[in-house]
């Protein structure tokens, strides 16, 4: 018996501006799109590398406001990336922790919370 992996479901209000934050900020690429028919709510999934998230307009699935964690190879590129981007809506920062990552942290359109972690060699 294994587990696999975990997808995260994440409230969505507005398609253009989340689109626009995971697509256009983020890198994310938009793999499919779901709806039951035009005017209903749309489930959509995006992704980039390793990462893959789940966005859902459709009440009850996720909280505005949810927090998820995702690791990241070089927070400090990814950060250089997303202030290059021109993005106006957000200009996160990097802080080292206690627990020896260094992390950056974003909110999306809904308020989601995405905090990008990168472990740091305590042998350095």
């Amino acid at each position: 018996m294994s587990l696999g992996t975990v997808t995260p479901i994440l409230r969505m209000f507005d398609v253009d501006k989340t689109k626009d934050f995971y697509v256009g900020f983020l890198g994310f690429n938009v793999d499919w799109e779901h709806r039951f028919e035009e005017g209903l709510p749309l489930y959509m999934q995006v992704s980039k590398d390793g990462c893959v998230l789940h966005l859902s307009e459709h009440h009850g699935d996720g909280s505005p406001g949810s927090a998820i964690r995702i690791a990241t190879t070089d927070i400090d590129e990814f950060h250089q990336r997303l202030l290059a981007s021109g993005y106006r809506y957000s200009r996160p920062g990097v802080m080292d922790t206690a627990w020896k990552t260094r992390e950056m942290t974003i909110h999306d359109p809904a308020s989601n919370r995405l905090t990008f972690s990168t472990a740091v060699d305590v042998d350095q």
